[in-house]
Protein backbone atom coordinates (compact mmCIF):
# COMPACT_ATOMS: atom_id res chain seq x y z
CA UNK A 1 0.00 0.00 0.00
CA UNK A 2 1.23 3.26 -1.00
CA UNK A 3 -0.80 6.01 0.67
CA UNK A 4 0.46 9.21 -1.15
CA UNK A 5 -0.72 12.03 1.60
CA UNK A 6 -1.71 13.29 4.69
CA UNK A 7 -4.88 12.74 6.16
CA UNK A 8 -6.72 14.98 8.86
CA UNK A 9 -10.24 15.04 10.28
CA UNK A 10 -11.89 18.65 10.21
CA UNK A 11 -15.63 19.59 10.70
CA UNK A 12 -17.70 21.28 8.49
CA UNK A 13 -17.77 24.47 10.08
CA UNK A 14 -13.36 24.67 9.68
CA UNK A 15 -13.74 23.66 5.48
CA UNK A 16 -13.23 26.92 4.79
CA UNK A 17 -14.01 28.08 1.58
CA UNK A 18 -11.26 27.07 -0.28
CA UNK A 19 -11.69 23.45 0.23
CA UNK A 20 -15.27 23.55 -0.21
CA UNK A 21 -14.72 24.63 -4.00
CA UNK A 22 -11.75 21.59 -4.05
CA UNK A 23 -14.54 19.23 -2.65
CA UNK A 24 -16.59 20.12 -5.42
CA UNK A 25 -13.82 19.89 -7.73
CA UNK A 26 -13.11 16.58 -6.63
CA UNK A 27 -16.55 15.37 -6.88
CA UNK A 28 -17.15 16.78 -10.39
CA UNK A 29 -14.28 14.81 -11.37
CA UNK A 30 -13.87 11.58 -9.56
CA UNK A 31 -17.87 11.31 -10.15
CA UNK A 32 -17.22 12.35 -14.18
CA UNK A 33 -19.33 15.55 -13.83
CA UNK A 34 -22.34 14.05 -12.18
CA UNK A 35 -22.38 15.36 -9.11
CA UNK A 36 -25.10 17.85 -7.97
CA UNK A 37 -25.46 20.65 -5.43
CA UNK A 38 -27.19 18.44 -3.40
CA UNK A 39 -24.73 15.86 -2.96
CA UNK A 40 -22.21 18.52 -1.85
CA UNK A 41 -24.75 19.55 0.64
CA UNK A 42 -25.46 15.97 1.90
CA UNK A 43 -21.87 15.79 2.89
CA UNK A 44 -21.84 18.95 4.81
CA UNK A 45 -22.69 18.86 8.61
CA UNK A 46 -19.71 16.26 9.85
CA UNK A 47 -16.53 15.54 9.62
CA UNK A 48 -14.65 15.38 6.84
CA UNK A 49 -11.56 13.25 6.18
CA UNK A 50 -9.33 15.25 3.89
CA UNK A 51 -6.16 13.74 2.06
CA UNK A 52 -3.81 16.74 0.91
CA UNK A 53 -0.96 16.28 -0.85
CA UNK A 54 0.56 19.06 0.44
CA UNK A 55 -1.83 22.19 0.17
CA UNK A 56 -3.71 20.09 -2.61
CA UNK A 57 -6.64 18.20 -1.78
CA UNK A 58 -6.54 14.69 -3.11
CA UNK A 59 -8.83 12.25 -1.59
CA UNK A 60 -11.85 12.66 0.31
CA UNK A 61 -14.95 11.42 2.60
CA UNK A 62 -17.02 12.58 4.83
CA UNK A 63 -19.28 11.60 7.79
CA UNK A 64 -22.82 12.85 8.59
CA UNK A 65 -25.02 12.00 11.70
CA UNK A 66 -28.88 10.39 9.76
CA UNK A 67 -31.25 8.44 11.55
CA UNK A 68 -32.52 5.28 9.81
CA UNK A 69 -35.23 3.20 10.73
CA UNK A 70 -33.91 -0.56 10.49
CA UNK A 71 -36.84 -2.75 10.79
CA UNK A 72 -38.91 -1.21 14.49
CA UNK A 73 -35.68 0.10 15.57
CA UNK A 74 -34.46 3.91 15.21
CA UNK A 75 -30.35 3.86 14.37
CA UNK A 76 -28.22 7.11 15.21
CA UNK A 77 -26.16 6.42 12.07
CA UNK A 78 -22.71 7.57 10.75
CA UNK A 79 -23.58 8.03 6.91
CA UNK A 80 -20.78 7.96 4.37
CA UNK A 81 -20.73 10.82 1.64
CA UNK A 82 -18.69 11.77 -1.12
CA UNK A 83 -15.68 9.21 -0.79
CA UNK A 84 -14.07 10.58 -3.60
CA UNK A 85 -10.40 10.54 -4.81
CA UNK A 86 -7.85 12.16 -7.24
CA UNK A 87 -7.48 10.04 -10.22
CA UNK A 88 -4.16 10.39 -10.22
CA UNK A 89 -3.95 8.84 -6.79
CA UNK A 90 -6.51 5.85 -6.60
CA UNK A 91 -5.32 2.41 -6.41
CA UNK A 92 -2.53 3.25 -4.28
CA UNK A 93 -4.46 2.79 -0.65
CA UNK A 94 -5.46 5.98 -0.11
CA UNK A 95 -9.26 5.22 -0.74
CA UNK A 96 -8.78 1.89 1.90
CA UNK A 97 -7.20 4.33 4.57
CA UNK A 98 -9.63 7.10 4.15
CA UNK A 99 -12.20 4.70 5.01
CA UNK A 100 -10.43 3.45 7.67
CA UNK A 101 -10.41 6.69 9.83
CA UNK A 102 -14.03 7.23 8.97
CA UNK A 103 -15.02 3.66 10.43
CA UNK A 104 -12.93 4.22 13.16
CA UNK A 105 -15.15 7.68 13.69
CA UNK A 106 -18.26 6.58 13.60
CA UNK A 107 -17.29 3.31 15.67
CA UNK A 108 -16.70 5.94 18.79
CA UNK A 109 -19.88 7.97 17.79
CA UNK A 110 -22.59 6.27 15.94
CA UNK A 111 -24.48 2.99 16.59
CA UNK A 112 -23.49 1.78 12.98
CA UNK A 113 -22.18 3.31 9.97
CA UNK A 114 -24.17 3.12 6.57
CA UNK A 115 -23.35 4.03 2.99
CA UNK A 116 -25.50 3.78 -0.42
CA UNK A 117 -22.06 2.66 -3.19
CA UNK A 118 -21.45 2.50 -6.72
CA UNK A 119 -20.65 -1.18 -8.07
CA UNK A 120 -17.15 0.30 -8.18
CA UNK A 121 -16.69 1.74 -4.92
CA UNK A 122 -18.80 -1.43 -3.53
CA UNK A 123 -15.88 -3.71 -3.76
CA UNK A 124 -13.53 -1.52 -1.42
CA UNK A 125 -16.56 -1.22 0.89
CA UNK A 126 -16.97 -5.26 0.84
CA UNK A 127 -13.18 -5.84 1.07
CA UNK A 128 -13.41 -4.00 4.39
CA UNK A 129 -15.84 -5.92 5.82
CA UNK A 130 -19.12 -3.74 4.80
CA UNK A 131 -22.04 -5.62 4.46
CA UNK A 132 -24.92 -5.13 1.62
CA UNK A 133 -28.33 -4.65 3.15
CA UNK A 134 -30.42 -7.04 1.66
CA UNK A 135 -33.87 -5.91 2.96
CA UNK A 136 -35.71 -3.63 0.80
CA UNK A 137 -35.24 0.62 1.55
CA UNK A 138 -37.27 3.39 1.42
CA UNK A 139 -37.15 6.90 3.15
CA UNK A 140 -39.93 8.76 4.61
CA UNK A 141 -40.93 11.54 2.44
CA UNK A 142 -43.55 14.20 4.00
CA UNK A 143 -46.19 12.40 2.40
CA UNK A 144 -44.98 9.09 3.75
CA UNK A 145 -43.18 5.66 3.15
CA UNK A 146 -41.54 5.71 -0.28
CA UNK A 147 -39.95 2.56 -1.46
CA UNK A 148 -36.60 3.21 -3.20
CA UNK A 149 -36.15 -0.07 -5.44
CA UNK A 150 -33.10 1.01 -7.23
CA UNK A 151 -31.32 1.52 -4.41
CA UNK A 152 -32.04 -2.36 -2.88
CA UNK A 153 -28.61 -3.91 -3.36
CA UNK A 154 -26.07 -0.48 -3.16
CA UNK A 155 -26.58 -0.08 0.62
CA UNK A 156 -23.85 -1.24 2.84
CA UNK A 157 -23.66 -1.08 6.71
CA UNK A 158 -20.09 -1.23 9.31
CA UNK A 159 -21.07 -3.16 12.39
CA UNK A 160 -17.52 -5.43 12.79
CA UNK A 161 -19.28 -7.54 15.10
CA UNK A 162 -21.99 -8.40 12.56
CA UNK A 163 -25.00 -8.45 14.84
CA UNK A 164 -26.93 -5.97 12.32
CA UNK A 165 -30.21 -8.14 10.39
CA UNK A 166 -29.70 -6.70 7.47
CA UNK A 167 -32.46 -8.45 6.39
CA UNK A 168 -35.15 -5.97 7.50
CA UNK A 169 -36.49 -2.70 5.81
CA UNK A 170 -34.02 0.14 5.69
CA UNK A 171 -35.54 3.67 6.01
CA UNK A 172 -33.62 6.80 5.46
CA UNK A 173 -34.61 10.11 6.56
CA UNK A 174 -35.88 12.78 4.03
CA UNK A 175 -33.76 15.08 1.83
CA UNK A 176 -33.69 16.76 -1.10
CA UNK A 177 -31.96 15.20 -3.79
CA UNK A 178 -30.61 11.41 -3.61
CA UNK A 179 -32.30 10.30 -0.46
CA UNK A 180 -29.61 7.28 0.19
Amino acid sequence: MDVPAELSVVHTADLGERRRRELRALLDAAFEGQATDEDLRHALGGLHVLALEGDRLVGHASLVQRHLLAGRRLVRAGYVEAVAVDAAHRRRGLGSALMGVVEDLAARAHEAAFLSASPDGARLYRSRGWRVWRGPSGVLTPEGVRATPDDDGGLHVHDPAGARDVTVPLLADWREGDVW
